[in-house]
């Protein structure tokens, strides 16, 4: 189980586009890295949209926004068109960040089990180590709760030049 304090794992996802993107390239500046169980659920949409009209003020407060969960990236494309989502998404197609992060787990749905990603969020500081974790997410209100947490990080760590 990955822990506040604890490094976050380097993982490799895929964007919309089809390209790599590496969590260790966005070292340099704090990232808020939010995993959702699938797109364009009712619950799903509700928290990327909290995160996009908020996107604004993670900028100002030199905060970046990343999205993950599985799917594909053809899915993620038309899940950031129809809502016109204004917060990156990518695709854990190997399963490895969700592992690595501790998200991906049996879930019970109508009393049937079935494997799936918890909604988390983690606040990644500019040194690549886990400043805070959220699990068991519930949406309303939370993207809100992670800006504030966001700008209490500030005081910490300047957001990086580049």
């Amino acid at each position: 189980m990955l822990n506040e304090g604890d490094m976050a794992p380097q993982v490799t996802l895929e964007t919309p586009e089809g390209g790599a993107l590496s969590l260790s390239d966005m070292r340099g500046a704090p990232l808020v890295l939010f995993f959702y169980p699938k797109d364009d659920t009712s619950g799903c949409t509700a928290e990327a949209l909290d995160f996009s009209a908020l996107k604004a003020a993670f900028e100002m407060e030199g905060v970046g926004l990343l999205g993950v969960s599985k799917g594909t990236s053809a899915g993620k494309t038309k899940f950031i068109d129809k809502h016109q989502l204004r917060v990156p998404l990518a695709t854990d197609t190997s399963g490895d960040a969700c592992e690595a992060f501790g998200v991906w787990g049996e879930k019970k749905l109508y009393g049937k089990a079935y494997m799936g990603i918890d909604r988390a969020t983690f606040l990644i500081d500019a040194d690549g180590t886990v400043a805070k974790a959220w699990r068991k997410v519930k949406v309303p209100g939370h993207a809100e709760a992670v800006l504030a947490a966001a700008r209490a990080l500030k005081g910490h760590h300047e957001p990086h030049a580049g």
